[in-house]
Formats: C-alpha cells, structure tokens, sequence
C-alpha cells in the first residue's frame, strides 16, 4: 500500500496541469473568438477543467495537511511548509471561486464576447502564477529539505 504521505506528491500534479491546460485552451479560445463561457462544446470542455483543478485541489490540499503532520510528527520543521500550506490554502479557495464562477455562467448560458472574452484566461493567468509559486515551495521542501522522501540531517 502508498504510504499516506506519498499521496499528495502524486495527486498535486493534477489540479496544476487542469489549471494550466484550461488556461492553454482558454486562450487560444479567446485569440479566435470561441466563447468557452456558456453552454457550447468549448464552454463544456473549459467549464470540466475549471471543475476539475478545484476538486483535486481539494485533495490535494487533504493528503498536503496529512503529509506535514506526518512530517512534523517525525520532527520535521520548517517555515517553508508553512508558507507553502497557506499559500495552497489560498490558491485552493481561488480555484474553488473560480469553479463556482465557471460552473454559474455555464449554467446560465452567458457567453463572454468582445473584450471580455479575454477576462477567462487574464484570472486563469493569475491562478497559473499562485499555483507556479506554491509549487516552487512545494519543490523546496522535496528538493531542498527532502521532507518526507529522505532523513533530514541533524
């Protein structure tokens, strides 16, 4: 069986290639006038993404809380991880917004064209940027600190 605390290096890849993908697609979308807002096969496809980095961020979030108590309760120590667990906490709740948002003008059918329709990737340009940094302090604590993959020296 995985150890529990492996899980969250594994499932945390999700939410950042959904996120990164709907931002790819999303774009490209805007740069030919697709409305990927709204009730079309672009919008199903962009709405499912958005869904979709939120949830595993979910769970992400759950295996990272389940990772650092298992890491602090073998002596582990570090502002690192506590600045990378806010900051995916934040960047969680962000993805969840954005997923309500998403899901809402799915719903609703409301189309962004115009102008607007580069509004989508702009905020999904943002939460690109948040996950990049929560992972530069995820991959400090791997690589740098070897949390929960090597004994930290004394």
């Amino acid at each position: 069986m995985i150890p529990l605390q492996h899980i969250h290096p594994m499932i945390v890849h999700f939410p950042i290639v959904f996120l990164l993908s709907l931002l790819v697609f999303d774009t490209a979308a805007a740069l030919f006038s697709v409305p990927v807002t709204g009730r079309s096969p672009a919008g199903h496809l962009s709405a499912g993404l958005a869904v979709l980095a939120a949830l595993f961020a979910m769970v992400a979030i759950y295996f990272g809380d389940q990772a650092l108590s298992f890491a602090e309760a073998n002596g582990f120590e570090s502002d690192i991880a506590e600045i990378h667990e806010h900051l995916a906490i934040y960047t969680s709740y962000a993805l969840i917004a954005w997923a309500l948002v998403r899901g809402f003008l799915w719903w609703r059918n409301v189309r962004f064209t115009g102008l607007w329709r580069f509004a989508v990737p702009a905020v999904e340009l943002a939460g690109a940027a948040a996950i990049i940094v929560v992972a530069y302090f995820g991959g400090q604590l791997v690589f740098d600190l070897g949390v929960n993959v090597a004994h930290v020296a004394a």
